[in-house]
């Protein structure tokens, strides 16, 4: 993400005007299923509507356009896990979804007038990249994000812990770099132009997505699972519980 003047942005502030002053925050409302027609509604006013709390919604605004800095998880709380794991679902949809599939199109027409090795290699490229992706996001589907709803229920996790997820974080970005370098450098210019950089367009804005992705996971999801994990563990050893949840 490059970086910018920054935007204060607030809760007072009209979302229209948001918008206005980022576009690029089009695709959080679309991830959010947040609908336009804004009128003079303020931040505050569309969160209330959806559902959403304002401090979580303006911090996801915050990583998306600004993702060099660190978001702060003391502004929120325990309660903002929900609409972060509503967040992160909304995403794996839309890209599983609308991305993938029209992406893959506009390369079969980008490669309509290219030699089948060329067409076949960069392919499987994509495949193998789209294939990565899902298995991360099969991860988060069936195994963290019910893993962390059951915290919230008082559930214990047994071994788990939120940490695990940390560390099952992949080389996603680096095969997406990969993939950049061979529709840049190495397809032949036969490959069509107009297409190529629609292509290529769409993968840098999904490179930006994914990044903003993994900053919520890594710096808004994990502590607020951290904490209520390092609760559970104390009230458990206050009355005088076994270790077991501390994973000993």
């Amino acid at each position: 993400m490059m970086n910018k003047n920054i935007v204060a942005f607030s809760s007072k502030m009209k979302m229209a005007d948001m918008i206005s002053a980022e576009p690029e925050l089009i695709l959080v409302l679309e991830h959010l299923d947040i609908r336009l027609g804004f009128g003079e509604d303020t931040v505050e006013d569309i969160c209330d509507r959806y559902g959403l709390s304002p401090e979580l919604f303006l911090c996801v605004c915050n990583i998306f356009t600004y993702g060099e800095l660190i978001p702060n998880p003391d502004n929120l709380d325990i309660s903002d896990i929900k609409g972060i794991i509503r967040y992160l679902r909304a995403c794996h949809s839309f890209y599983i979804d609308d991305y993938f599939p029209e992406l893959h199109g506009n390369i079969h027409k980008m490669m309509e007038l290219c030699d089948k090795v060329s067409e076949k290699t960069l392919n499987k490229f994509f495949d193998d990249y789209e294939n990565e992706i899902r298995k991360h996001f099969d991860y988060e589907e069936n195994t963290v994000f019910p893993y962390v709803e059951n915290l919230l229920e008082g559930k214990a996790g047994g071994r788990y812990n939120i940490k695990s997820f940390a560390k099952h974080h992949g080389n996603i970005e680096e095969k997406l770099n990969d993939f950049k370098n061979i529709i840049m450098k190495y397809l032949p210019e036969s490959a069509s132009s107009p297409v190529r950089f629609r292509v290529l367009e769409d993968v840098y804005k999904i490179e930006d997505d994914l990044t903003a992705h993994t900053i919520i996971e890594d710096k808004l999801l994990v502590p607020l699972v951290s904490a209520i994990e390092e609760g559970i563990y104390c009230k458990d050893r206050q009355h005088g519980g076994s270790d077991k949840k501390e994973g000993k």
